[in-house]
């Protein structure tokens, strides 16, 4: 992250207890406003492409025995992340941020993890940045591997480069990495993949040589490190993203959250989403083509069908629609190595080739 970019957060955070003071010199009940969060204040931006947080607040006063708490809660956490990226190079996990609070002032403390991480995305929304931009991360998970050279600072304060090449099972993307700088890249086209076992099987069949590519292991739905990394990545290089998943509802919504983001993560999707990700599939047409093993449909599954049929992100996708009208028919659903049945080389060899053809 830039000093400029650290300095605006950190002035950001400083503000919101600012207000609060110059509230009370000005004789007045402290309050402070966060945009709401609630499924009704969710709106999709045909503009971005993706959910964001519409125009409703809600208010926290000093006036009200029941926002007290949750107000001084909020302005010790802000404080407690202002001071941690002044001082030092420090990350803290959520779950840390909850067992921390047992030292702070007498009835600070949280009781539930749960209040902690609401808290944490309150402030997300107040000042429109994701938690990991002011050091409060998620456990890593996620991987990259492909000829692309980052420049990272460690948590010592040193700084390193590394070509994801060089990692024999790729590079970790965690806070660092995903905000790493990319000092050289040789690839022209990203692939994320669902599955660990079809990353590795990609891996070793040369896919990121075959098709010049990086390959991003998302290890089921995507981080939003992974995400974030996604997303500079394709604007930085102006490379494209391909997103090869399971072939079920669940693995064409993994795509759509990469492609449009999450109800929940509304407040900061245009940090996140890379609107111009294409899904390869795997289809509900592929499994009637290439003739996949697969499985019948559970009910959870006609339930997920029938929710994103009414997303507006799908609707305005025909070869979306289409799909999911299949997948509803065809009462089948596979994963990506039902593909094996071809041979270990099958999917690099051909069931790639083809699906780069049919995408443009």
């Amino acid at each position: 992250m830039k000093k400029s970019e650290r300095n605006e957060i950190i002035e950001k955070l400083t503000q919101i207890g600012k207000d609060v003071i110059q509230a009370v010199e000005r004789s007045e009940i402290p309050k402070i406003e966060i945009p709401s969060r609630t499924t009704s204040n969710i709106v999709y931006d045909p503009e971005y492409l993706c959910y964001v947080i519409g125009d409703k607040k809600v208010k926290r006063s000093a006036g009200n025995i029941r926002h007290i708490r949750r107000l001084a809660q909020l302005l010790r956490v802000a404080r407690f992340c202002k001071e941690e990226m002044q001082k030092s190079l420090r990350h803290t996990t959520k779950r840390e941020l909850y067992y921390i609070s047992e030292s702070w002032e007498k009835g600070l403390k949280f009781d539930e993890q749960v209040e902690s991480d609401n808290i944490i995305e309150d402030i997300e929304a107040m000042i429109g940045r994701p938690r990991e931009d002011f050091r409060i991360i998620p456990n890593p998970r996620g991987s990259i591997y492909g000829d692309i050279t980052l420049r990272y600072t460690t948590p010592k304060g040193d700084v390193k480069e590394v070509n994801c090449l060089d990692t024999p099972d790729g590079q970790a993307i965690g806070p660092r990495i995903s905000e790493a700088e990319i000092i050289d890249c040789k690839a022209d086209k990203v692939i994320a993949i669902e599955t660990s076992g079809m990353y590795n099987r990609l891996m070793e069949e040369g896919a990121y040589h075959k098709f010049n590519a990086i390959l991003v292991n998302l290890e089921g739905q995507a981080s939003r490190a992974t995400r974030r990394m996604i997303k500079r990545i394709h604007e930085l290089l102006e490379i494209p993203v391909y997103i090869f998943t399971d072939g079920d509802p669940w693995g064409l919504h993994i795509a759509m959250v990469i492609m449009a983001g999450s109800a929940k993560s509304a407040h900061i999707n245009r940090q996140l989403a890379t609107p111009d990700a294409k899904w390869i599939g795997v289809t509900a047409s592929d499994i009637k083509n290439y003739k996949l093993r697969s499985d019948k449909l559970k009910e959870v599954d006609y339930k997920r069908i029938k929710e994103l049929s009414k997303d507006p992100r799908y609707k305005k996708d025909e070869r979306l629609k289409k799909e999911l009208e299949l997948w509803k028919n065809l009462g089948k659903k596979a994963e990506q190595q039902a593909l094996l049945r071809y041979g270990f080389e099958y999917v690099v060899e051909k069931y790639l080739p083809t699906k780069f053809k049919e995408l443009g």
